[in-house]
Order: C-alpha cells, then structure tokens, then sequence
C-alpha cells in the first residue's frame, strides 16, 4: 500500500495561533473560558476541557477571575462591545483573515454598498461577518442559493456592490458564484477572501482524489472545511471521513493499492500521525509510506526546504517591540508591523516567549510571509537558529567526543527529541537513559547532554546519544570511587533497585549491593520491608572486589544488634512481656524484643504438671515472663513464667504469716 499525506494536512494558521493562545494561558494558571468551542475537533476540546477550560456562549456566563477568549471565527461587534461595558477580560483570537473580513464589510457599509457574503449562515464566522455589516447584506452558501436570491431582489445593476466569502468556502463554488454575480453586477468590488490555506488544502484534495483509489479524510465532524474537502474528494473516488485512527474503514484499506491523507484545518498532528502509524501497520509487506509534506513532517526536512533558495535580503535584523503569549513583535524598519509566532520562535513547543525575549533585544530573522493587505510580515527565528545549529551539530558528529547540551522537549514512539540550537534530535530510547528500564517521561523538560552518533547531510537529520554521555561520567565518578574505597568506609546512596536477594545502591557513579541479610538483624522476607527504590540510606562497605566490580555494601548497625540491646537493657532476672510465637513438645518460644525469641520450658510454663504447652498457652499470646539464663555465644534464652508464679506464692505466704502474727 502507498499513503500520501497532503502537504496541507493539519492545523491552519488561524487555529493554530487560537489554541496556542489558549495554551499559552492555562500554562500561566489563568482559569480561561472560551465564547464558543475554540475549534472544530473533539479531541483538541476534550483535552483543553481536561485542562479546565469552559466553553460559554453569551459573555454574561463568564465568572470573576476567569480570560475569556475570542476563537479564530470571531464574533460581532456587538459582542466585544458587550463585553466592554461588563468589563470582561478577553483576548482576541480572532484569524486574521477573518478580521480583515470584518473590516471589509464594516467600511462597504460605511460607503452605502450593499454586501454579498458566501458561505453558511449558521456558522459561527458568518455569524461574526454579519455582525460587522453597517448596512444591506445578503448571505448565500451555493450558487443555487445566489442564483433564487438574485431573482427575488430588485437591486439596479449598477448599485455599489461587495462581495466577499467565508475563509473556507468552495474554491469551485466560489468561481461559479462570481461568474453569475458578475453578469448582474459589473461593477461589483470582489474580494477573494477565502483562506489560501483553504484554497490549497482543496486544491491538493483533489489532486489526491484523482490519484488514490480511496482518500482518507480527517477531522471534526462539525468542521465546515474538513466537509468541504468530503465533497470534493468523493467527486473523483472513495472518501472517508474520520475523526480517530480507530474510526479507519480497514477491511476497505487492505484492498487499497493506493490511499491518500488529507485533514482539515483544525485536525492537530497527534491525529493525523496516529491515523498514518495505524495505516501503515495494516500490511507488514506494503511499500514505505510515502509523505511529501505535513504537519508532522519532520523539522529539519522542513528547514531544508526553507533554506534552499534563501538570500541576504530575506535576511532581516528586528528589535522586540511586544510580546503576547502567542507571539512577539518586532520592528525590522519596514512600513510592515512584523511579528513572530511562537511557533516559528522556538523549537521547543513548551517555550513561552517571555522566557525567550524580552522588550528591547535584537534578533536576527528569516521572512517567511509578507501580507501588503493586512500590513504584517509574519518572521521566524527558530529557522535562522537551526541553520547555525546545524553546522555545530554535522561537526560534533565529525568530532565524534564534543558533548552537546540540549532540552527534551517531546517524548515520542520510540524515544525522545531534543532541541539543542534550534536543532531537533532524536535520541533512540536506547540512548536515552543509563538503564533500559529508567522512564523516558522522567527526561521531557529536562536539560540533557548528549553526543551526535549519527547524521544524514540530505535530510538533515541527526541521531544523539545520551547513554554514552553518562557512561562516560559515569565512568569517571567509578575510577575516582575505586581510588579511595577501603572496607569500613561510610557513604550516602540512594537505593536504585530491589531484588529478592538484596538492594542495589547507587554511590555516585558506581552501584554496591546490601544482601538481604544485611537490611535487618531480624528475619524479612523482602528487602522492601525495609528499604525502597529512591530512599536515602547510610551504609559502610563490607567487601570490595576491584577485578569484578562488586561492592558488597552493610547496613545494620552494630548499636542495633538486638543481642547488644538484650546484654545491656535485658540482663538475668528481668520480667518482660513476651509474645508466644511458636510451640514444641518440649515447650514454647515467645518473642522478648524483635530479633530475639526465647525458651519458655514446658515445666517452666505452669507451677502444676502440664501435658503439653498449648494446655495453657497460644501463638500470639503475651505473657509475663522472667529471664533466667542468657547464653550469649549459643544465641539463647531461657525464660520462665513459673518462676513468677512462684515468687507471687511466696508473697502471698509471707502476707499471710504476717497478718497471724500481728493477730497473735
């Protein structure tokens, strides 16, 4: 099977920045709400819900404390005027193209024209574009629609018109329309707002649909776009739409020589990329998956593209005039306001940009759009970044010991990547850690050394290992511990792992084992009892072995012999109360302090004659006992509870023969 993945698949720029907006927030620990869903796709909601995100629909629902925010459709200006008289705190994440949308019709209305607007009127930036409208508007979603609706109203030909469109209209619809509103209004203002990220993602969907026996296409069933690209593709071949990989028609798939991916512009790359690994998976023996461009592709091949025809004058230098938590502003001394999303601020998408700029700082920028229109220039820092990145990490790959310091900024299938001067590195779960058994989650965020082991000069990819790096330090920490190891030394580890024979403890670079014998002068079946993986423990070396490695580690104490504290709190002729723990014929030992049992003799156990010990004891019983003998060198210890009946006869008798004399 084949599987082409459109190089359009994915995330669009408006709602890109809209959830990066949201993010950006939550990440700041402001509780935020947002006046309708943020985006078209249940997962992306569901995990933005998780993260505590409400969705309103009127600004009279939003709560004290709470940042409301404006998604990429954006809303009347009705709304915003509402919620500056109720004084709610907002942000405005309205698309850009559908803000100059607003404009547009907001001064044809000024001017008197009477405005034409393609698209659904149900959805929520229709309903935004009409809350601009200062005069007479008319909205259509086909050229059917435009056709009854042009029959029905009585406007000269030459009445001021202006048509615009939704940013995900029908690219064919579109130029239909036009051509009909054309012969009706000559004079006509036509602007083709549709987004040019729509207008490719449909055009690249029909090149797919002409191309594949079935396109498989993604995203939210609410999604007005992702239906548009249904359509259109199911004009030329079998199209499904999916919002899971667990939705996959894969009966029909495995008969599939060729398929192609396409998602629409609120679909993330977690999605598609599941989608891909579960395609890819269907047939063992299918031909490598074919992926000329997306949303998932990789960094550095998206670099080489961007790089390859890149000129001084793409080149400028900019100075940080703003930042917003979605992006920064900068002053590149051009008539264009320039800006900087954080996307192409930094390769590390848990940056925020206030830890990575501040007001005031000179940057050096690559251009990546001029819009002449909205008066922007959109730049990007973490590509000129990768570029100088990329020549320090092809020579550390050459050099082959030169240590690189970078942050892991994602935990993938397979390993981790992290990001050293811009540069994405994928380091093999492998590599990644001292032990195969370390988790891989416990490295994200963190700051990591590591070496390059492997590159492809073509398609800038590089391969690091963060093993050898610890092998080494390793290395060194065990050469500089065997040069003043000496039985009886004291050190402080930490305990790294348990077996059923004993603890292994990390001593800074080297690993020295506590038998289990040696956790506890009692008996333990397990060293968890006690001692646990990440404790802190004192210990003293027993035995060293340098040829083999081993360190044989103590950890009982001397003071806490239990033969010791018997000899010194325990002498001959104490009373305690012991616990029965076990029963011979010959007698019963009862437990006098943890580590020690003693011997209560069965003639010792009653003053009469008795058949057995469980005549008059039980396990588990605790009894008064007197110590009559210790035997230290045999470990052994007599005890009697006669011996206190006894001496309780004898003071009972001396009472007695007291009170008749005192009689007499």
């Amino acid at each position: 099977m084949n599987i082409t993945v459109a190089k359009t698949a994915g995330f669009c720029f408006g709602v890109d920045r809209a959830v990066q907006i949201v993010d950006g927030l939550l990440d700041r620990q402001q509780r935020v709400c947002t006046l309708g869903p943020i985006i078209h796709n249940p997962q992306t909601l569901s995990r933005l819900a998780q993260r505590g995100v409400r969705v309103v629909e009127t600004p009279q629902e939003v709560s004290a404390g709470e940042m409301l925010v404006i998604r990429s459709h954006g809303v009347a200006q009705a709304v915003f005027d509402e919620m500056e008289s109720r004084a709610v705190q907002y942000v405005d994440a309205t698309c850009p193209f559908v803000a100059k949308i607003h404009r547009i019709v907001a001064q044809a209305g000024e001017k008197g024209e009477i405005v034409f607007i393609a698209g659904d009127p149900g959805h929520p930036e229709i309903q935004g574009i009409i809350g601009h409208c200062k005069g007479q508007y008319h909205v259509f979603k086909n050229h059917q629609e435009l056709h009854d609706l042009l029959n029905n109203i009585l406007y000269e030909k030459n009445m001021p018109v202006c048509i615009v469109s939704q940013t995900t209209f029908s690219v064919t619809e579109w130029k239909i329309c036009l051509e009909i509103l054309k012969k009706v209004y000559t004079n006509a203002a036509i602007f083709d707002t549709i987004c040019n990220a729509t207008a490719n993602r449909q055009s690249e969907a029909v090149e797919l649909s002409h191309k594949n026996d079935i396109v498989i296409v993604i995203g939210g069933r609410q999604s007005s776009n992702t239906a548009k690209l249904l359509n259109v593709c199911r004009e030329n071949c079998e199209a499904y739409l999916v919002e899971t990989a667990g939705e996959l028609p894969l009966e029909r798939l495995r008969e599939a020589k060729n398929v192609g991916i396409t998602a629409g512009a609120s679909t993330p790359a977690s999605i598609i990329k599941e989608v891909l690994a579960t395609m890819s998976e269907i047939k063992e023996n299918t031909d490598p998956v074919v992926m000329e461009d997306n949303a998932d592709s990789s960094f550095a091949e998206m670099l080489e593209e961007s790089l390859k025809s890149l000129n001084t004058d793409e080149k400028v230098r900019g100075v940080v005039v703003g930042i917003a938590p979605n992006e920064i502003y900068v002053d590149v001394g051009r008539k264009q306001a320039g800006f900087v999303p954080l996307s192409e601020l930094s390769s590390d998408p848990n940056a925020k940009p206030e830890d990575i700029v501040k007001v005031g700082d000179e940057l050096d920028l690559l251009i990546m759009r001029t819009n002449d229109q909205e008066g922007t220039i959109m730049l990007s820092k973490k590509r000129l970044d990768a570029a100088k990145g990329w020549e320090e990490v092809a020579a550390a790959a050459e050099d082959g010991e030169t240590i690189l310091t970078g942050v892991v900024t994602e935990i993938i299938k397979g390993g981790v990547i992290a990001v050293t001067n811009g540069v994405k590195v994928f380091i093999p779960a492998s590599q990644a850690t001292a032990s195969r058994s370390d988790p891989l989650d416990d490295l994200l965020k963190k700051e990591v050394r590591f070496r390059i082991i492997e590159v492809n000069r073509g398609r800038r990819r590089a391969v690091g290992s963060i093993r050898s790096v610890l092998k080494d330090e390793r290395k060194a920490l065990a050469d500089k511990f065997w040069e003043t190891a000496e039985v009886g030394k004291e050190y402080t580890g930490v305990v790294k792992s348990l077996t059923s024979y004993g603890a292994f403890v990390d001593l800074g670079g080297i690993d020295g084992m506590i038998h289990i014998s040696e956790l506890s002068w009692g008996r333990i079946k397990h060293p968890s009892e006690v001692v646990n993986v990440g404790d802190t423990v004192k210990v003293y070396i027993k035995a060293l072995d340098q040829e083999k490695g081993k360190i044989s580690l103590g950890y009982k104490r001397a003071e806490d012999n239990p033969w010791e504290v018997l000899r010194r709190d325990y002498p001959v002729g104490t009373v305690v109360d012991a616990t029965v723990v076990g029963m011979t014929t010959f007698g019963a030992f009862a437990r006098i302090i943890p580590g020690i049992d003693g011997l209560i003799h069965i003639s010792q156990i009653a003053d009469h004659r008795i058949e057995k010990p469980q005549d008059v004891l039980a396990i588990g019983d605790v009894v008064k006992a007197k110590i009559t003998e210790i035997d230290f060198d045999k470990k052994r210890v007599s005890l009697s509870i006669r011996a206190l009946l006894n001496d309780e006869a004898s003071e009972d008798t001396s009472s007695e023969a007291q009170e008749d004399a005192s009689e007499e």
